[in-house]
């Protein structure tokens, strides 16, 4: 690693999604950044001939931080596909089975009671409903606009040993070799995934529980187009959420038990695609192709018990991780750090400092209600959709059917997915 300054006003530990757009938003400023990356970072984390098994789907509200730091025609030069429309569904029980969805199976279910709710962006007068891009996409944009600001200092790999408050200040020690003194800063902040050093050395707990479930993600081409729209099943084993991609492909994540996921995953092309036809049903024809790899990861709830404490807060995963049927984790990370870079600022332009408890008190109140009710309604639904109890199954494809029909009730929860209700950062309110 570069010798570089030891001192800053803001280190910012973790260079991902979350990291790097609250970089950006305080780029510009006379505030002095560092970056610190435990991993080696390319110039450019985009080959042109692959598609990432991680995308998200980008609500409005973030695309409009993407858009205020610079970094969204970033994402547009590269790929990205806009979603109008989104489908979800809950049809039908599994036969009782101890390998449920395979292909080995007799058909997977018969129609019981089925309920359906359709979304669609022009019912509220917008263009989208949101974007699925590719998460090392989002970050290769916001890196190349991170670089571009001349009060930003990037450093990796950077791995950090401790963080230790001082009177007036954190010092953050390095495990590199060559550096003499830890870096210095007014404020220190995590934003270094659910497994966060810097949440463990401050020794701020979390709570939550696993759910006994891993995600499973793949590329698929189906012999129906998507139709620039999200598609999603409730099944008893989890969620299977279909996401449309540029090339006319979709990125499946498939929510289902861990020894499921992991004979997914080892499949054969033929078999899995198999499988995922007579899971997903036939609304977009036969499985036709999977190319690349496929993965699992384990999915859990977790919330930090405070999200801030003297010279310290905590963004993203690092605050936060819920289940992701949704698609709600990335944009709460965004939606974080745009609130967090606003209090930080305004903070400075007031003369106040920048990481008195007191100041980063206003984030944390004004992020953790909102976080926690997104996560309390995402772990009611996953809990609501994953009871096979006759008569719950029953009221909740009833609720589905109803909700499509109230029209304002849709028009509503629309709404607040795409972010374009509730207490949003000045960032997330600007029109593009």
């Amino acid at each position: 690693m570069e010798t570089m300054p030891q001192d800053y006003d803001v280190i910012i530990v973790g260079a991902g999604m979350v990291g790097a757009t609250l970089a950006c938003a305080l780029g510009s400023s006379a505030l002095r950044i560092a970056v610190l990356e435990a991993q080696a970072l390319p110039v450019d984390t985009v080959p042109d001939d692959d598609i990432d098994l991680r995308v998200s789907a980008i609500t409005r509200a973030s695309q409009r931080i993407f858009t205020a730091v610079g970094a969204w025609p970033g994402m547009t030069a590269r790929r990205m596909n806009a979603f109008r429309e989104m489908h979800v569904w809950d049809e039908g029980n599994p036969t009782s089975d101890s390998s449920p969805y395979t292909p080995s199976c007799t058909p997977p279910y018969t129609p019981f009671h089925k309920g359906e709710i359709h979304f669609d962006s022009a019912d509220i007068g917008e263009n989208t409903l949101g974007h699925i891009i590719e998460n090392r996409v989002i970050q290769a944009a916001l890196l190349d606009r991170l670089r571009a600001f001349s009060n930003v200092t990037l450093l990796c790999p950077a791995n950090v040993a401790s963080v230790v408050i001082a009177a007036d200040s954190m010092h953050v020690g390095l495990n590199q070799t060559g550096q003499s003194r830890p870096l210095t800063a007014k404020l220190v902040i995590g934003a270094d995934g659910a497994h966060s050093r810097v949440r463990q050395l401050a020794g701020i707990n979390t709570r939550g529980w696993s759910y006994a479930q891993k995600g499973v993600v793949a590329t698929v081409k189906t012999e129906l187009p998507h139709r620039d729209t999200a598609w999603q099943r409730f099944l008893p084993s989890g969620p299977l959420a279909f996401l449309p991609l540029h090339d006319g492909r979709c990125s499946i994540v498939w929510s289902t038990t861990p020894e499921h996921a992991d004979r997914l995953v080892a499949m054969d092309e033929a078999t899995f695609l198999a499988a995922l036809e007579q899971a997903f049903g036939d609304k977009l024809g036969k499985m036709t192709a999977s190319p690349g790899s496929r993965a699992a990861f384990p999915l859990n709830l977790q919330h930090a018990t405070a999200y801030t404490a003297p010279r310290l807060a905590l963004v993203g995963d690092a605050a936060h991780t819920l289940h992701p049927l949704a698609g709600q984790g990335v944009n709460l990370g965004v939606l974080d750090a745009a609130t967090l870079a606003e209090v930080i600022l305004d903070a400075y332009n007031s003369g106040r400092d920048i990481g008195a408890h007191g100041t980063l008190r206003r984030y944390e109140r004004w992020r953790k209600g909102d976080n926690l009710a997104m996560m309390a309604a995402m772990d009611g639904l996953k809990r609501l959709f994953s009871n096979d109890f006759a008569p719950l199954r029953w009221l909740r494809n009833s609720g589905l059917r109803l909700t499509n029909q109230a029209t304002p009730v849709k028009s509503l929860i629309m709404r607040h997915a795409m972010g374009l209700a509730g207490d949003l950062p000045k960032i997330a309110r600007r029109i593009e």
